[in-house]
């Protein structure tokens, strides 16, 4: 989430990717920090160590959100 905020403030476009596990703390960081609109999009949680095969489906899953708060809609 940090990282995200700080790469939107120097305008540079991002997109935090959040789990499902995280994303309430991620509310909070955003709104803590005075951008609780910084792009950001959800992912099933976990996904660390749950093998190759697994990171692509949830790429697959996530892709299209991510590009689309990268134009400015809501991931």
């Amino acid at each position: 989430m940090r990282d995200g905020v700080n790469l939107a403030r120097l305008g540079i476009p991002a997109v935090a990717l959040v789990s499902t596990e995280f994303w309430a703390q991620g509310d909070f960081i955003a709104r803590s920090v005075g951008m609780p609109d910084v792009p950001r999009v959800c992912f099933p949680h976990p996904v660390a160590g749950s093998g190759t095969a697994n990171m692509v489906r949830v790429a697959g899953l996530i892709r299209d959100d991510i590009l689309a708060a990268l134009r400015g809609g809501r991931g």
